[in-house]
């Protein structure tokens, strides 16, 4: 029989959420706790640097198994197919089997990914940044020396960091940056411009204020029929939810995100909690959107609220507010706007070489911050501006 003080612990999902989690669950409520991660692949995937990869530059890779050694969690690999909440069950589907995984709390934090189905020829033409297959896909056209043009649908930051990279890597390849929206939208006009000046440096055409209404082999046609060529495309705009969640009858957004209460647990079940981009937090000033810079915190919040839930003591409600938005322009260059806690722009900045050394510290490796959640724990406060009154309205 299951030992009774033990609470069984599921968390689906081993990115940078799920892997935090998990450890800093492991930690926290060490003795009392049983821990199982569960992902489809056995290396973890740093999705910051998923332009690197797909420009050919080598990465270290990371054992899941070795992160995890020394914290008694327990790994599966494979699929989470199915959660049914009336037995508190995950089916996973692996390589030999199909098993059901018990839990007494679940942590969702199945991350998101591009959506490609809004717009026709997308999922058959375009490449994405998803995972490390597909960004190996996508290098290998580019050193193949074929291409003479690369399209970048979508402006957000992605396809920013994207479009520089190409650029720089392979400068003889004629980068064009497709937006329905101006890049850099979000940031304040010296920051805007910046980035501007610095793809204009590396040969990217941006043409923004534009609809892309169909992929096609060789190009993509706009809105009023225009054909733009391009020898490869890469679809960087849209996000798609993984729809376990609703499919289980977990209460969820629009967007299938699992919307949370102020504890990050899930409103219609109280014993799941979901963070990262799997989870619809709200703020004072509104829903947080998927980033590492929040997903990280609400990672380390979840793990210490369900060690103060298994040793009976009340929880922390989590309060997160916005430092910056840091963009990479290529291998040596970066712009940093500084934000409000509602990610509305402050009039500071960094650019340049200085920028770039600041991107490299803040958004270096987790891998030591999850070996430091093995250790002694990783509390929410270390990862970003979290907890106090200066989180509670947009003008603190």
């Amino acid at each position: 029989m299951r030992n009774q003080q033990q609470t069984r612990v599921v968390v689906i999902g081993a990115g940078y959420t799920g892997m935090l989690a998990a450890l800093g669950t492991a930690h926290r409520a060490k003795g009392r706790v049983r821990v199982t991660l569960i992902n489809p692949w056995d290396t973890f995937t740093e999705r910051l640097r998923m332009h690197q990869i797909a420009t050919g530059q080598n990465l270290p890779q990371h054992r899941i198994a070795d992160l995890l050694a020394g914290s008694g969690i327990s790994f599966i690999q494979g699929w989470a197919n199915g959660i049914d909440t009336a037995t508190r069950t995950v089916t996973v589907t692996t390589a030999d089997d199909e098993l059901a995984v018990a839990y007494d709390v679940l942590i969702h934090a199945i991350g998101s990914t591009t959506d490609t189905s809004r717009v026709p020829g997308a999922d058959a033409w375009a490449h994405t940044l998803d995972s490390p297959r597909s960004a190996h896909r996508m290098a290998e056209r580019l050193q193949a020396g074929e291409l003479e043009t690369f399209l970048v649908c979508g402006g957000g930051l992605t396809g920013v960091e994207a479009a520089a990279e190409i650029a720089e890597t392979y400068p003889d390849v004629k980068v064009t940056l497709l937006s329905r929206g101006e890049p850099g939208a979000m940031m304040g006009g010296k920051a805007r411009t910046y980035l501007h000046e610095a793809l204009s440096r590396l040969g990217v055409t941006v043409r923004a204020g534009v609809e892309i209404t169909k992929v096609l082999p060789e190009g993509v046609e706009l809105a009023g029929g225009e054909f733009v060529p391009g020898g490869a495309v890469l679809w960087t705009t849209g996000v798609r939810v993984a729809p376990l969640a609703a499919q289980a009858g977990i209460a969820v957004d629009e967007a299938g995100r699992i919307i949370t209460d102020a504890d990050l647990r899930s409103v219609s079940h109280p014993e799941i909690f979901a963070v990262g981009d799997a989870a619809a937090i709200r703020q004072s000033y509104g829903v947080i959107h998927g980033t590492c810079q929040s997903g990280l915190p609400s990672a380390a919040h979840a793990a210490a609220n369900i060690a103060r839930r298994i040793r009976g003591r009340a929880l922390k409600p989590f309060r997160f507010g916005y430092i910056h938005q840091p963009v990479s322009i290529g291998r040596n260059d970066a712009v940093i706007q500084f934000t409000r806690i509602d990610d509305t722009p402050r009039r500071w900045l960094l650019t340049g070489r200085a920028a770039r050394l600041y991107k490299e510290t803040v958004t270096s490796s987790p891998i030591s911050t999850f070996g430091m959640a093995k250790r002694i724990g990783v509390p929410a406060r270390m990862l970003g501006r979290t907890g106090g009154r200066r989180n509670q309205s947009p003008a603190a």
